[in-house]
């Protein structure tokens, strides 16, 4: 398993890429195919890539090299995530704001 380090913030793309295990002209190919990878980009314009954006680019490499998918079909599997995300998302608020409103009932 690849372990990202906990005491650091940023990581320059050279950084990136020998924690994702590919070299930096992938990420970049990857950045012009995936909308969610968008690095900041440092006073030096160097790309600068956080903790989320390095999990993201772990879970493209699972995909495309692991499960052997497409970019395409990789492109899909993280927007159907994503969807699946945010509908557990909402329907739990949901859950917890009515639960709220019966216990504010009770003790009313």
């Amino acid at each position: 398993m690849v372990r990202i380090p906990d005491d650091r913030r940023y990581f320059r793309i050279g950084e990136a890429s020998s924690i994702v295990g590919v070299e930096p002209y992938v990420l970049r190919y990857w950045e012009s195919e995936f909308s969610q990878i968008r690095p900041k980009r440092a006073d030096s314009n160097q790309r600068t890539y956080q903790r989320e954006d390095l999990e993201l680019l772990l879970e493209i490499k699972r995909l495309l090299h692991e499960e052997k998918m497409t970019i395409e079909g990789a492109k899909q599997r993280l927007k159907l995530k994503k969807e699946t995300k945010l509908k557990f998302d909402s329907s739990t608020l949901e859950d917890i704001k009515t639960e709220l409103t019966e216990i504010i009932r009770i003790l009313s």
